[in-house]
């Protein structure tokens, strides 16, 4: 069992938080000219190009349960979703507005934790839920007014992510997480090469193929290094700090992302989004801290 080395967990996470906002970056500056399923095939490719050979090298376990195949058949159809969902919303919203409306995850999940899985979830954690959707709402609006429906896609990311959280706690209880990571690369490599392959001469725009020039080469591989590093930070993190330790600790990627959405784009929140913003991480630090306190009596 590995000890818990919390300053090292809290190290890793802060990559996570560093690099995450990197990729989506990225992802903003390329999402115009390469069209987004050829996006998130190079995306997948680099996560199996980069994590294969470690664990070859590594003779870590491969192998998985079979009646777990069709679980991380739908976690990385929720991944593919996810990330296609936040790659199209950053074509047309700053940076910080959409991560911050879709850390509206966290509430999601409390909501499905107590309607789905019959979890047991308090008043106070309900209101923070309530006061969180508020704050979100107050991002939407103006984002919403000047875009249309496209303000609404980190919801959806939100909705879908918290789907995927449930389904990776479920795989994750008897699969490596190097390998959960590497076999859902393979999955997701295959998935869309078939959807290329199907809808292949198709007009719409997001199922092209284009050959990218030099610039935008050095752009995709980026976004793959980025993204598959970013969540083996997360990943490793999680082995040397606890949860309840770290989860205070990803809010830290909404100010992280309004500094690259500045620096790289120039863009800000203006001052109704920030406001909204302020209520969003409030409401979820409450949330995280009233989860502390109910572990604690509880051990």
């Amino acid at each position: 069992m590995t000890q818990d080395r919390p300053l090292l967990g809290i190290a890793f996470m802060t990559g996570f938080c560093i690099l995450a906002p990197l990729g989506d970056s990225i992802a903003k500056i390329l999402g115009d000219s390469i069209p987004l399923v050829q996006l998130l095939l190079v995306r997948f490719v680099a996560q199996v190009v980069l994590l294969w050979p470690i664990i070859w090298f590594a003779r870590l376990p491969v192998r998985m349960p079979r009646r777990l195949f069709w679980l991380m058949v739908i976690r990385t159809v929720l991944h593919i979703i996810g990330i296609g969902a936040m790659f199209t919303s950053l074509r047309y919203l700053p940076l910080a507005d959409a991560i911050a409306i879709a850390f509206v995850m966290p509430f999601i999940m409390l909501l499905l934790g107590k309607f789905v899985l019959d979890e047991e979830v308090g008043p106070h954690r309900l209101m923070a839920c309530f006061v969180g959707f508020i704050g979100t709402l107050l991002v939407i609006q103006p984002s919403f007014a000047a875009v249309g429906w496209p303000a609404l896609l980190p919801l959806v990311v939100a909705v879908d992510f918290a789907l995927f959280m449930l389904v990776t706690r479920k795989v994750a209880k008897e699969v490596d997480a190097m390998n959960l990571q590497a076999q859902s690369g393979v999955i997701a490599t295959v998935l869309l090469l078939v959807v290329l392959l199907v809808f292949s001469g198709s007009e719409v725009a997001m199922l092209g193929v284009i050959n990218p020039n030099t610039y935008e080469w050095n752009l995709l591989v980026a976004i793959g290094v980025l993204g598959t590093v970013a969540h083996l930070l997360m990943t490793w993190s999680l082995r040397f700090a606890p949860s309840a330790t770290l989860a205070p600790m990803q809010y830290l990627e909404i100010p992280m992302a309004t500094i690259a959405g500045y620096l790289i784009f120039s863009d800000l929140p203006n001052p109704l989004a920030t406001l909204g913003i302020c209520i969003t991480i409030g409401a979820g630090l409450y949330v995280i801290f009233r989860e502390q306190q109910l572990y604690r009596k509880s051990v």
